[in-house]
């Protein structure tokens, strides 16, 4: 059996801790302190931080040092607004393919969901959100577009998305509208209604993250509004 590098453990415990929320964006990563934690040198653990900022999750600054990259607005902007198009279309798409067990799944996620609001925990919520949307865009049936929903999922990993995190109201209001795409999928609700659905819901957690942004930029900082981009979810709804 391999032995784990101490570069490769370092890079685990790393990539863990952005990963879960421990080490969020911004937080500095000092070499020493992690090489005293795994009781290693501090050789590895600089290693280990190359290999993350050459991934994207770790940004280094002169007389900063390496920390935590911090979450690119205008890219989590972009990924947001394409994946609500192309999920949206994915997921009306598929409709017509989801059987009684498809729906008996997501609908069991779903409760999964429900049951972690009142101990919440980010990490574990965005997860099954990855798993109950899956089950409803995975038949899609043109793989151009599926390829698409699956880009768009990875990009938000990289950015290491959790609205959730920032904002965990949302995480109520998601799952209220969870259940309402399953009741137009199961109504037989056309592909147009789902569609608009499942965007709309995809632009809600947009939103929720944009006023969470708003509400938190420095004084001198210009927030991020949607009137400054002409894919808004107002316009997205005028033109659906």
């Amino acid at each position: 059996m391999t032995t784990e590098s101490k570069s490769e453990r370092a890079y685990r415990f790393i990539r863990t801790a952005i990963d879960d929320g421990r080490f969020v964006p911004g937080y500095r990563l000092v070499l020493g302190q992690i090489a005293g934690e795994l009781d290693v040198s501090v050789v590895p653990v600089r290693e280990a931080i190359r290999r993350l900022e050459a991934e994207g999750l770790v940004t280094f600054e002169r007389n900063v040092g390496a920390q935590v990259a911090l979450l690119q607005e205008t890219e989590y902007l972009f990924t947001m607004q394409t994946l609500a198009l192309v999920e949206g279309a994915a997921t009306s798409m598929s409709a017509a393919y989801l059987t009684d067990d498809h729906l008996a799944r997501a609908r069991a996620i779903n409760e999964r969901m429900r049951r972690t609001l009142d101990d919440f925990d980010p990490h574990t919520f965005t997860a099954l959100n990855l798993e109950f949307h899956a089950v409803l865009f995975e038949e899609c049936p043109n793989p151009h577009v599926l390829d698409l929903v699956h880009r768009g999922w990875s990009r938000l990993n990289v950015l290491r998305d959790s609205t959730f995190s920032f904002v965990p109201g949302r995480a109520r209001e998601s799952v209220a509208e969870h259940d309402g795409i399953l009741e137009l999928i199961a109504a037989g609700a056309s592909p147009l209604e789902i569609e608009i659905a499942a965007r709309e819901h995809r632009t809600a957690t947009l939103d929720a993250m944009l006023a969470y942004q708003a509400d938190h930029k420095p004084p001198t900082a210009a927030p991020l509004s949607r009137e400054a981009h002409p894919a808004s979810t107002t316009q997205q709804r005028n033109h659906s």
